[in-house]
């Protein structure tokens, strides 16, 4: 194909990538807020295009698609785009719309657009500094050279791809396995629905006591207001002071019922979705993902394992896995094939399963947590946030998938990254990882602990 043809494939590619991203932003992230913004919008799409382009070269390259001076142009251009907008376009809207959302702000365009100048000049400062302390480039690279971005980009991306995995590789398992499930009965739900409306039935009572309370005190000070004289005296020391209520220590038993009523009420939440798990254990599909789940509990268990070896014996795989396993069935167990033609098919398999679970599971946790945290005021900050830190994971991610791929499909991808030190985010990967797998660990452990000790009988 010719470099014509192959650019304009490449840029009916990110249209549809593009689209994609539009479509998200508006039908999942916005879907329930008014867009404001359409340079929000429109950054996000971008972005997620970008990130996406480069996953597609990825497979272009596996698959020896496209002419080689063609894939290294597109390389460099997304690659170029991609850090352009991660460092210069998307920190300044951030800054530009967090300085919009302050009330002592003026709210005078060339002020605002002074302020995030200053707000981005301190982003690129502290964006500097975050490289230092890591031994990610050689000291040959110049202070404009494309590593020091790539470099510093590759340390937070790697990061988050680490926590998100550490995390991901124990939470599955835990939610979809049958053994962690505890067993509960329509006679528990009943219980703590009957304590729920026992509770409710205090508080109306604790306040219907403190309203008429209220309203006799306020007859009361009405009655002596207009009674003056000996003979108020008399009635005010005959009829007493009015009503025996303690109102101070009905407030404070309110306020402690309603505090038990909410626990009730979210412990009768989680019987109801505990039985829900219950009977979808029971289907087809629930039997599947108990099996799917043994086999991400042995993965974590192995990932842990491989994790620690490498960190103590500061080792890095120099082979890609699928290559390494082909070797092995072709030496010890004496299996003959072509290594080279399988080597890129399970290669091209393994990789495009990769890419897909990492974006699926990226925009599910990018969804998750816009809901969690964002209000229509704040909105637009948090997707700028979001695509931020979703670009930096996606362009770490092309970083540490060069180790899965064979030998001669890495030299492109070393050649437009640049000379990093590939080995130090591997390493920075499994330290990350171990940490956040084990305090996940610790974490599912202390509150299944709190839960009731049963489980589901039979499983």
């Amino acid at each position: 194909m010719s470099f014509l043809a192959d650019s304009c494939l490449m840029f009916f590619s990110q249209v549809l990538f593009f689209a994609g991203g539009w479509v998200f932003f508006l039908k999942q992230l916005f879907k329930d807020y008014e867009v404001h913004h359409s340079v929000v919008l429109l950054v996000f799409s971008v972005t997620f295009a970008l990130s996406c382009t480069m996953f597609e070269l990825i497979i272009f390259e596996i698959l020896g698609f496209l002419e080689s001076s063609s894939r290294y142009f597109h390389w460099k251009l997304g690659l170029y785009a991609s850090l352009f907008v991660l460092v210069a376009v998307l920190p300044f809207y951030i800054g530009y719309f967090i300085i919009g959302n302050l009330r002592f702000v003026p709210q005078k365009r060339h002020i605002r657009v002074l302020l995030t100048a200053g707000a981005w000049l301190a982003f690129l400062y502290f964006f500097w500094k975050i490289g230092d302390p890591f031994p990610i480039l050689s000291p040959k690279h110049g202070i404009f050279s494309i590593e020091q971005c790539i470099g510093r980009i590759g340390v937070i991306g790697v990061t988050l791809m680490a926590v998100l995995s550490g995390f991901g590789a124990v939470n599955y398992p835990y939610t979809s396995m049958f053994c962690f499930i505890r067993a509960v009965t329509e006679a528990d739900i009943q219980s703590i629905e009957k304590r729920l409306m026992q509770t409710m039935d205090m508080i109306l009572m604790k306040k219907k006591r403190m309203a008429l309370a209220k309203r006799e005190q306020l007859k009361q000070a009405t009655i002596n207001k207009s009674q003056s004289g000996l003979w108020g005296m008399i009635s005010k020391v005959t009829s007493g002071s009015g009503s025996s209520e303690n109102i101070p220590v009905l407030k404070q038993e309110t306020e402690a019922y309603e505090e038990l009523a909410k626990q009730l009420f979210l412990e009768s939440v989680d019987l109801h979705n505990t039985q829900e798990r219950i009977a979808y254990s029971k289907t087809f599909k629930g039997k599947y993902f108990n099996f799917l789940g043994y086999f991400f509990s042995i993965y974590c268990v192995w990932k842990i394992f491989i994790s620690t070896i490498n960190i103590i014996f500061d080792r890095v795989g120099k082979v890609d896995p699928v290559t390494r396993g082909i070797e092995i069935a072709v030496n010890y167990l004496g299996i003959q094939f072509d290594v080279k033609f399988w080597s890129q098919q399970i290669s091209f398999l393994l990789i495009g399963i990769i890419i897909v679970t990492s974006i699926r599971g990226l925009l599910i946790t990018l969804t998750r947590f816009f809901y969690a945290i964002a209000s229509s005021k704040s909105s637009n900050v948090i997707v700028l946030c979001l695509a931020q830190l979703m670009g930096m994971y996606f362009v770490s991610s092309v970083l540490l998938i060069r180790m899965n791929m064979p030998q001669e499909y890495r030299s492109i991808i070393t050649q437009v990254l640049g000379d990093l030190q590939f080995n130090f985010y591997h390493r920075w990967f499994d330290v990350i990882f171990l940490v956040s797998a084990l305090s996940s660990i610790g974490f599912l452990y202390i509150a299944h602990k709190q839960a009731p000790e049963k489980t589901v009988n039979g499983y």
